[in-house]
């Protein structure tokens, strides 16, 4: 790799993107499919590799046991009440139009963060990297948090606004417009380039 910059593809997983019966989040995906976040999202990872550069997959993926849950809020609890998320589950499965090529590693965490109990952080030190650009759901979840941390860690922060959306408009409006500016780079697919 060349490029010094990442593509962080967040949380595009089944149970949060896709009508069916793995579907978790309904309010998330109706916006994700009004918003027309996959395919936007599809047309930058294609740009992204068509540039070379880094694309890293993050998806909320447990363990059997659950013990890698690093968020123990009552909010999680669901997940390991009712023994969902697991990694080799059908709805924690990146969403088939973005999934994963040979050599793009998929990250697994346990909470919101896509930083915290993972190797995500050292592996892009590592690569070089020093700018990622984001993209994914929920806009005021993961993207959020992981502008945060990446920006503090030193990162250069780019978010893509039409590759996210969150369980309600005006979450996503605000996430936009008041917070991520703060840590980063709001652009658009269209401006995006790598």
């Amino acid at each position: 790799m060349t490029s010094t910059k990442a593509l962080l593809m967040l949380d595009y997983q089944v149970a949060l993107c896709e009508e069916g019966p793995h579907l978790k989040a309904p309010p998330l995906q109706a916006q994700i499919a009004e918003r027309d976040v996959l395919a936007t999202a599809e047309r930058v990872l294609e740009a992204a590799r068509a540039a070379r550069a880094l694309v890293v997959h993050v998806r909320l993926a447990f363990d059997p046991s659950y013990k890698l849950r690093t968020n123990r809020l009552a909010r999680f609890d669901p997940y390991e009440n009712n023994r969902v998320m697991l990694a080799d589950s059908p709805e924690a499965q990146i969403v088939k139009a973005l999934a994963p090529i040979e050599g793009e590693p998929v990250v697994d965490k346990g909470c919101v963060n896509p930083f915290i109990g993972t190797a995500l952080r050292e592996m892009l030190a590592a690569e070089g990297i020093t700018e990622v650009v984001l993209g994914g759901v929920a806009t005021n979840l993961v993207v959020e948090s992981a502008a945060r941390h990446a920006s503090d860690s030193g990162l250069q922060v780019t978010i893509v606004e039409d590759m996210c959306a969150s369980f309600a408009p005006e979450l996503h409006s605000f996430a936009m417009e008041k917070v991520l500016p703060l840590f980063g780079t709001v652009t658009t697919a269209a401006e995006l380039t790598f």
